[in-house]
């Protein structure tokens, strides 16, 4: 774990819980955490794999190729218009998260795969 995010979560106003959450799953796969753009950043083989983000309404996992993915659940909001490459898995409290860690992991793994393909 990195302290940096340690601090981040600490400094936290809401979310904090949510946050928690998303980073003990994460973590759970073989992901690097590092503190990029002022985010926790998940990396395999240093290469950006899915950001912890919260906004006012909502916390997400960004996921940097996640236009790549399959989206079997269809629960990938597109980040921006502008931006056609990432994508986001948004929770707006505890409750969404814990009733969706198994569609969670799944995306995890599935990103995970896509940039082993990519590397190899």
């Amino acid at each position: 774990m990195n302290p940096n995010v340690d601090f981040y979560i600490v400094k936290l106003d809401k979310c904090k819980e949510e946050v928690k959450i998303l980073r003990e799953i994460l973590l759970s796969f073989e992901l690097k955490e590092e503190f990029k753009w002022g985010v926790p950043c998940y990396t395999y083989k240093k290469e950006n794999i899915a950001l912890i983000q919260v906004f006012k309404d909502y916390c997400a996992i960004l996921f940097f190729k996640g236009a790549n993915l399959s989206d079997p659940f269809q629960v990938l909001v597109q980040h921006t218009e502008n931006v056609q490459t990432s994508s986001q898995l948004r929770f707006k409290n505890i409750k969404e998260i814990i009733n969706a860690k198994e569609i969670i992991k799944s995306y995890i793994q599935e990103a995970i795969e896509i940039e082993k393909q990519v590397q190899n």
